[in-house]
């Protein structure tokens, strides 16, 4: 086993290219400064997060790949920002293999208990339930994918072992951090529903109340859970007693003395997480100007979606039109494009979605015509692709607008030194996913099911078995087949957006990728304002936009993202967030020189 603690050690050594120690050694508590931006020719990774950043590269660095770097970075992630993504959740991972010029794809999405109806949702009265009372409840929490899908990475793409990827996430949880200020912030803005259940409430909010920028927090609940998957691989999560708590936590949730909320249980048994299976799935793939787009399938629509908006605008010429004039483009391809997401698309298992017709040329030819020279002005009607589609007319049902997923997500970026890549989303839905811990193992359970519509009709209705719809987006550009671009963000149905407006930032308007992830964005989700960031809806081409009959309102932050850059020297540039969620770490480090190990 390799620590955390001479990992880092090792990244700063081969970061400044020397065969001696740095004079002073990062603890666990205290990394070296993360910057946004990073380029060389080595190891490259970036997070929102500085600890999985490293934990990536030195995944790497103990001889594993880019898959290890991302389940190493992931793990970590449930340590050092756990009210994103951890193993009560899921997420979908994109792999480019470079030796078989390859892309798959691993959906491990929560899936719903085999006991979940279309009409779960509903109350007594037949009217859906409170999205409060969704949110912060065991009925909202799927089956969670994160441990299998880890699993599957690894014995199908890995080199290292499960244990040796989750090393470093266990020294930093038995060790402990230095909280910062975002994790502070969430921890504040959740205390609420969090002093709702006792396990949470010991685990967050014990001492002085929250967690507080600066102070140190371990985890070593967390740390023991972690030993068992290392120790006896996914079953001690699907099958052992990790599974058990977690079904008697969903079913009974550890309500505090005095709590106020109404919490409604849910209906998750012990077979549900014995009979999860993280899936292999073809990616979507589209062709987009001079490169090859490769995105998530569904039960995510943000592959699919991102490739419909991608087809309306090769129409035009957007880098020969002012800015204006290619955002309003951008805008309303946006909005088409969530119009047939939300009437068609949903868990492959369970709808026949209509995507050869959707993602065909000449559908998006025919939708292309409905982009005026103003703003829509609202919502518009989905087309009709089963004139375009092999299985001929496909009903769509009624849906629910996007806008109600929750925008809490992490992704991660990582690029080997053979040439293979990943772009990693994972989630466990809201911040602070349900705000249930699973008392004695110290991580949350998700919320995903609350992405499913409240309806019992349309595409997107809850049933057992089936995934909620996502729009998590991660996705790879291909330019003369080799790597162009690897990216992606969260956001809830803003992830879509946010990956389409970086494209098209890289791609039409000429932007390095810095500049593309911090450009100020928009996103229109077939609704009747479309969110935009005020350095956008407040600047010369926000009020342009305005007289062509668009309206804006601020949403805040629109996605955080990571990504890679791949230069046309071989190079590469990992860039994160500069300011957005505090902003996020980048890393990319060179090969020791001749004669170091």
């Amino acid at each position: 086993m390799w620590s955390f603690r001479q990992g880092i050690a090792g990244v700063l050594v081969l970061a400044l290219a020397s065969c001696q120690t740095p004079a002073a050694v990062a603890t666990a508590s205290a990394l070296p400064g993360a910057q946004p931006t990073a380029s060389g020719h080595g190891l490259a990774a970036s997070s929102l997060d500085a600890h999985a950043a490293y934990a990536a590269i030195q995944a790497m660095q103990a001889g594993g790949n880019a898959v290890d770097g991302a389940v190493a970075a992931s793990a970590m992630i449930g340590v050092t920002a756990p009210y994103t993504c951890g193993i009560g959740g899921g997420g979908f991972l994109l792999i480019y293999l470079a030796r078989e010029n390859h892309v798959v794809t691993l959906d491990h999405r929560e899936t719903a208990p085999e006991a979940i109806t279309p009409t779960a949702f509903l109350d007594s009265d037949g009217r859906p339930i409170p999205h409060s009372e969704q949110v912060t409840s065991g009925l909202s929490v799927g089956v969670p994918g994160l441990v299998r899908g880890w699993e599957m990475a690894l014995s199908h793409y890995g080199r290292l072992t499960l244990a040796d990827d989750l090393e470093p996430a266990i020294q930093v949880a038995d060790e402990g951090f230095a909280v910062d200020a975002t994790l502070a912030a969430e921890t504040a803005s959740n205390a609420g529903r969090f002093r709702a259940f006792t396990s949470t409430s010991d685990l967050f909010l014990a001492g002085d109340g929250a967690l507080r920028a600066g102070s140190i927090f371990r985890n070593p609940d967390l740390a023991n859970a972690y030993r068992l998957l290392a120790r006896d691989g996914a079953r001690a999560f699907y099958a052992g007693p990790i599974a058990q708590a977690i079904a008697d936590t969903v079913q009974n949730p550890p309500l505090a003395p005095g709590a106020r909320l109404r919490v409604r249980p849910g209906l998750m048994q012990l077979s549900d997480l014995t009979d999860y299976e993280a899936l292999i799935r073809a990616p979507v793939v589209s062709r987009y100007r001079d490169v090859t787009v490769y995105g998530m399938d569904l039960p995510s629509s943000g592959g699919p979606t991102v490739a419909l908006a991608l087809n309306l605008l090769d129409g035009f010429d957007l880098a020969s039109m002012s800015r204006p004039a290619a955002l309003h483009r951008l805008i309303e391809a946006e909005r088409l494009s969530f119009a047939d997401r939300n009437a068609y698309m949903a868990d492959p298992a369970f709808v026949q979605a209509p995507l050869g017709g959707l993602l065909s040329s000449a559908y998006a030819a025919e939708r292309r015509q409905h982009i005026g020279e103003r703003a829509a002005g609202g919502r518009v009607a989905p087309g009709d692709p089963s004139p375009f589609d092999d299985h001929g007319s496909v009903p769509f049902g009624p849906g629910r607008s996007a806008g109600r997923e929750g925008t809490s997500t992490t992704h991660i970026t990582v690029a080997d030194g053979e040439g293979n890549v990943v772009a990693y989303t994972c989630t466990i839905e809201e911040i602070g996913g349900s705000g249930i811990a699973v008392p004695g193992y110290g991580f949350l359970l998700n919320n995903e099911l609350t992405d499913f519509d409240d309806v019992p009709s349309g595409p997107n209705a809850p049933d057992g078995h089936k995934r909620p719809r996502s729009s998590m987006s991660p996705t790879l550009v291909f330019r003369d087949d080799q790597p162009l671009l690897a990216l992606g963000s969260p956001g809830g149905p803003t992830i879509i957006t946010t990956v389409l407006q970086v494209l098209v930032n890289v791609l039409d308007f000429g932007m390095d990728l810095p500049s593309a992830v911090a450009a100020p964005r928009l996103s229109q989700r077939n609704l009747a304002a479309t969110a935009a960031e005020p350095a956008l809806s407040s600047s010369p081409e926000g009020r342009s936009l305005e007289a062509l009959g668009h309206h804006f309102i601020n949403e805040g932050v629109l996605g955080a993202v990571t990504g890679i850059a791949f230069n046309a020297d071989g190079s590469r540039t990992a860039v994160a967030e500069p300011r957005r969620l505090g902003g996020g770490a980048a890393l990319v480090v060179e090969p020791p020189p001749p004669g170091c190990r």
